[in-house]
């Protein structure tokens, strides 16, 4: 064998210097070791430089990003950046970052063949109503959709939500819901994606890219968006989706009237982005604010605010989306009459009943009946697991159901795996469902069955007469 003798340099055979022929093959080794080793580095930086292509970052230089950009201007720290466009701007339309976008755009595609191009106009809606679902738990979080989110160290801090930002809902998503037959998506956000205040404990902007990114993927698959505000400056409600559990400070308290005009400044810089021609295609649903507790609050402060940020948007420029506003939980009667002088406005009326101690006591059957009662009315949540309230963390983290007499019930059919799911059960979850339109999931829902494969095809057509009693199925849950 030939090793190194004492010199290093001197080739032995035998413990003797090696004779000229065998220290020639030596060098022929020698020079294919390190031909070998000069292979495996070019490969190396080859897959390095092809992973910084895939993620987006080829050709983008770290110099090109001016020194002390703030992360939303600097691609090298995003988690994500498939499908961005990484060449520096700091250009703004009403104050927010064109960062990521591309100049071109393409309103062809459709979601089926039941509906229009985006580039052609929808008609009307109530002649053709929009089949949509929600991409909740996202951008705006909730603790029953993401439970994971509510139960980790606090000292892993914004690389937990970023992540989850990036990874919870991707282009396949949007695939997936073309694929199931719908033509709408309503995407959650909250105003930290626009703004902050002092004392926010919010993350500034992060998730502002991945909405519009977001966008731009629907778009790639012919769905229409619901731009939906789930959270607003002061919080509209007190509930833990709109950002802040507790008080109701917008529109209320000492301060309210100051959280109210924040309010209307983040629908300035909104409405004044979204006026852009890119997106006169594809958002169809403009929403002021997801129900605010119009129980509570002064409704005609509130009816006025929305009159007036109607008009901020209508005067920026977001011409034909329809501007959305929440029912405030008073009751459909308690609105004939109201904000009559709102041009192409709609109603958003949220269907559960187990949140109302009045409803969750419907049997399955009451259940369907109260499902078909609303005429045309923009339905944008809704659930088939209206049905329980046994969801984790469904009213919050920490806190216990809803429902009555709670001690008396069980969640063990509720919350068993689909396949222990009886026939009559899964019959109702998709009657139920056809009648709005597993549980929480409308993929889920796909999977088990109990939600038509395609939106546009379903099997219950809301005739009252053909509603089974669901006698076999209990009421104890």
């Amino acid at each position: 064998m030939i090793a190194w003798g004492p010199r290093e340099k001197e080739p032995l055979w035998n413990g003797k210097p090696a004779p000229w022929y065998k220290q020639k093959k030596k060098l022929w080794i020698l020079i294919g070791v390190c031909t070998v080793l000069l292979i495996i580095i070019i490969i190396r930086e080859g897959a390095e430089a092809a992973r910084d292509s895939e993620s987006g970052l080829g050709g983008v230089s770290p110099d090109s990003i001016p020194k002390g950009a703030p992360s939303w201007l600097n691609p090298f720290v995003w988690e994500d950046t498939a499908d961005f466009n990484l060449t520096y701007t700091d250009e703004t339309v009403g104050g927010l970052p064109l960062m990521g976008l591309d100049t071109e755009w393409d309103d062809s595609a459709k979601a089926n063949d039941h509906v229009p191009a985006l580039e052609k106009p929808w008609g009307d809606y109530a002649k053709r109503p929009a089949r949509g679902v929600n991409v909740g738990g996202w951008l705006s979080l909730e603790p029953f959709i993401t439970p994971s989110l509510f139960n980790y160290d606090l000292r892993m801090g914004i690389s937990v939500l970023e992540k989850h930002y990036a990874t919870f809902v991707t282009e396949d998503t949007f695939r997936e819901i073309r694929d199931a037959g719908l033509d709408h998506v309503r995407i959650p956000f909250s105003y930290w994606a626009v703004e902050v205040y002092d004392g926010d404990p919010y993350v500034f902007r992060t998730s502002w890219r991945y909405l519009l990114r977001a966008i731009e993927w629907c778009r790639r698959y012919g769905l229409r968006v619901n731009l939906d505000v789930h959270g607003l400056p002061g919080s509209q409600n007190g509930w833990n989706h709109s950002g802040r559990l507790g008080p109701i400070n917008w529109l209320n308290g000492t301060d309210g009237a100051l959280w109210g005009k924040r309010a209307l400044e983040f629908h300035d810089s909104l409405s004044k982005f979204f006026a852009q021609p890119r997106y006169k295609n594809i958002i169809s649903h403009y929403g002021l604010a997801n129900e605010p507790k119009m129980t509570f609050l002064d409704s005609q402060e509130v009816l006025q605010w929305t009159t007036d940020a109607h008009a901020l948007v209508r005067k920026n420029g977001v011409s034909d989306a329809i501007v959305v506003f929440g029912d405030g939980f008073r009751g459909l009667h308690n609105w004939q009459g109201e904000l009559q002088g709102l041009d192409r406005a709609a109603l958003d009326v949220h269907q559960y009943v187990i949140f109302n101690t009045g409803q969750i006591v419907f049997n399955h059957t009451a259940k369907v009946r109260y499902a078909t009662g609303f005429g045309p009315t923009l339905v944008a949540e809704w659930s088939q697991a209206d049905d329980t309230d046994c969801a984790k963390h469904l009213t919050n983290v920490g806190w216990g159901t809803v429902g009555p007499a709670r001690n008396s019930c069980s969640c063990e059919e509720a919350n068993a795996p689909v396949s222990e799911w009886s026939d009559s059960y899964k019959q109702f979850l998709r009657m139920f469902a056809e009648a709005q339109i597993p549980q929480w999931s409308y993929k889920k829902g796909l999977a088990a069955g109990v939600l038509p494969a395609k939106a546009y095809e379903r099997s219950f057509d809301c005739d009252l007469s053909d509603i089974p009693s669901f006698s076999d199925l209990p009421e104890t849950y």
